[in-house]
């Protein structure tokens, strides 16, 4: 027998405490017998005994006591604080009744109830200890009656030693069971709990995944769906589970490969399909469906089919992603070798052009100046957007939003728009934002260069603003330039795209990066600004700056003219 306790009495187990209530409860029970057994003997005649009703009473108050306001710790050896109150209250109590019992009854059987729960909620040593105390005060009550009969009692010692022998037996037969059946209860709930604690880790893993998941039975019913399967099943978002497929005709294709997946069966490979969902009141939601039937556990086991859905666009957005990210890898290395022999091309153009007198010469060397200088534009292009994509995190800097505006604006108009004008209207000359001054100034440069193509040749045909709002702070570019296309302007902020051939389309995706980096936003709409010639509509971006602080700061121009 094993000298581990079985532990019973963690206040998780039910089953343990489930034992140990029945014990207490049986004793309440047998103290309530004998006490009801002396009255009933008392109605047939029989005198009671003040001593033993006495004796009686005390031993159920006694139970009564343990059962309601005692019970076992989880950190103490089981019945080492319990021994006293329990079973040995009930070796004094069923001794002293055989002893004072007023007629010829037996109460020496109800001493198996303290050997009985001693072996099943004791140790092995505590076991043995009681059962041989029961043998001995069986042996003890028959030399007491030798004593007071003074005539030889062999068959009452043959009865009391076999008795204890059966104790004996008893407690070697119960004792290895209760510590078994304790620690098969103790491994079932390991892993009860292991498996609790993987189905609660499974849940918010699943809960998390981009794509959908559900779980469905053979008659088409879904039995769990994650956040991103009832968004992408549309109607089911407020219907609560299980709900069955068939309920929908747009549904129709998740039934079908549901169905393919059962007549297959679980040693098949897992099923795939593409398939457009029809909803009323907006266009078809292309999926990619993979499923397969959960492994059988037995042969009464219900399998159910696991069924993965995906959303086409967002993966194709995805591998979008991806190619655009590889390209700019490739483009930044590409440019950033092309730089230095690009400069040596520029300074020896620049040398032959000192020696040229011929004019046809000279026009050359001016075309091969110029675009190499695209070049340069270019390459410094890619280059920014590869140093955007890498800086994640900037020095915190606070910046006169009218006083850095107004001098990009006369930086840009000296070197670059003498041919245009440009008027700058300020309208928060006391407020500050959250910006890099170098971020901003690229931004409105980009913006400014972008502009200067398209616009006319009037005084008010570009125009640079600012303004507030009650939570914002906003800076916008307009000018009078033709509307763009529609399938143009959803695209204006990719990377490489562009409707002029002669741009890399890397200038307002610069801008956007930038903005993001700084808790901005940028955008595109075409509104209408006053002019000289009234109202006109334009094409306008507006920079979006988040919540400002307020600072002095003044502005040395309003107008800038040609």
């Amino acid at each position: 027998m094993s000298d581990l306790p079985p532990p019973w009495y963690e206040p998780s187990e039910r089953a343990g405490l489930r034992i140990w209530h029945g014990f207490a409860t049986a004793r309440v029970m047998v103290a309530l017998a004998v006490l009801l057994l002396q009255l009933l003997v008392h109605l047939m005649g029989q005198d009671l005994h003040p001593t033993f009703i006495a004796l009686c009473v005390v031993y159920l108050g006694a139970t009564l006591f343990v059962r309601i306001a005692m019970h076992p710790r989880s950190s103490e050896t089981p019945l080492s604080r319990l021994w006293v109150p329990t079973i040995g209250t009930d070796l004094i109590a069923f001794s002293a009744m055989q002893m004072l019992q007023p007629g010829g009854m037996n109460y020496t059987p109800l001493l198996g109830l303290p050997v009985l729960m001693a072996a099943v909620l004791g140790t092995r040593r505590t076991a043995l200890a009681t059962t041989a105390a029961v043998t001995l005060l069986l042996l003890a009550e028959v030399c007491v009656s030798w004593l007071r009969s003074n005539n030889p009692l062999a068959a009452q010692f043959a009865q009391a030693g076999l008795t204890g022998t059966g104790y004996f037996l008893v407690t070697f037969l119960v004792h290895p069971v209760a510590a078994r059946l304790a620690r098969e209860e103790n491994l079932a709930r390991e892993g009860q709990q292991s498996a609790l604690v993987q189905a609660q880790v499974n849940e918010v893993v699943i809960a998390s995944l981009g794509d959908g998941v559900l779980v469905l039975d053979d008659h088409d019913n879904v039995r769990a769906a994650n956040p991103a399967a009832r968004v992408l099943l549309d109607q089911a978002v407020k219907v609560a589970l299980p709900f069955s497929l068939a309920g929908s005709p747009a549904w129709r294709p998740l039934v079908e490969l549901a169905r393919r997946t059962f007549a297959q069966g679980a040693g098949g490979d897992a099923l795939t399909a593409d398939v457009a969902l029809e909803y009323e009141g907006s266009g078809p939601r292309r999926l990619h469906l993979r499923a397969r039937l959960t492994p059988p556990r037995d042969f009464s086991a219900t399998q159910l089919c696991v069924m993965f859905l995906e959303d086409q666009r967002e993966s194709e957005a995805r591998l979008r992603t991806e190619k655009l990210a590889a390209m700019g890898r490739m483009s930044a290395a590409v440019a950033h070798e092309i730089r230095n022999p690009l400069a040596a091309i520029v300074q020896a153009n620049q040398l032959l052009d000192e020696e040229l007198t011929d004019p046809s010469q000279k026009r050359l060397a001016q075309m091969v100046r110029q675009n190499a200088q695209r070049l340069a534009r270019i390459t410094e292009e890619v280059l920014d957007v590869s140093r955007a994509q890498q800086q994640f995190h900037f020095d915190a800097a606070t910046i006169a939003l009218d006083d850095t505006a107004g001098a990009v604006c006369l930086d840009w108009h000296v070197q670059a728009g003498k041919g245009c004008s440009l008027q700058f209207v300020p309208g928060a000359p006391r407020l500050s934002v959250e910006f890099d001054g170098d971020h901003l100034r690229r931004i409105l440069i980009n913006l400014l260069d972008n502009a200067l193509r398209y616009i006319s040749s009037h005084d008010d045909a570009l125009q640079v603003r600012t303004w507030t709002t009650p939570s914002q702070a906003l800076l916008e570019v307009w000018s009078d330039g033709a509307p763009l296309e529609p399938t143009v302007a959803e695209r204006l902020f990719e990377p490489f795209f562009s409707s002029d051939s002669r741009s890399s389309g890397l200038g307002l995706y610069i801008c956007r990066e930038l903005c993001d980096r700084h808790g901005a936003a940028i955008g595109y709409r075409r509104i209408e600004r006053p002019t000289s010639r009234g109202m006109l509509a334009g094409n306008a971006f507006t920079l979006a700056f988040r919540p400002f602080a307020v600072t002095p700061a003044t502005l040395p121009f309003d107008t800038i003219a040609p």
